[in-house]
């Protein structure tokens, strides 16, 4: 179980990376609304599991691609701002959770079910 110290520097990560994606320049990053959901830390702060949640993504290899060629200055920039005596290595992941949620939001929102009778409200 991770320890309150990675907990915090989990959330610090999340943090700091979430508004550093809105200043990456490479147009392949930005598909769409575009959010850190989690992130996992190995103990040794060597490595680095990023999920994120794209909403409107038009294509997953593109975004990749673009997260990976943009990783180095993402890791730089966050060993500058999180004064971290190690800065993990980053890996990004597409974390389509958002979106199934919300694609059963839409089909329980379209069924048609009637609410059932209480005996309190049948008298």
């Amino acid at each position: 179980m991770p320890s309150n110290h990675l907990n915090r520097i989990n959330e610090d990560i999340r943090l700091c990376v979430d508004k550093l994606l809105r200043e990456v320049k490479d147009p392949r990053v930005h598909q769409g609304l575009v959010s850190v959901t989690a992130v996992e830390t190995t103990g040794d702060l060597k490595y680095s599991k990023i999920y994120l949640s794209v909403l409107g993504l038009e294509d997953e290899k593109t975004m990749k691609q673009g997260l990976k060629s943009a990783s180095g200055w993402l890791r730089r920039e966050l060993g500058q701002r999180l004064r971290l005596r190690n800065t993990p290595e980053l890996t990004f992941i597409i974390d389509h959770s958002i979106e199934e949620g919300a694609h059963i939001n839409s089909i329980l929102a379209s069924l048609d079910i009637k609410p059932e009778e209480t005996e309190n409200d049948a008298d």
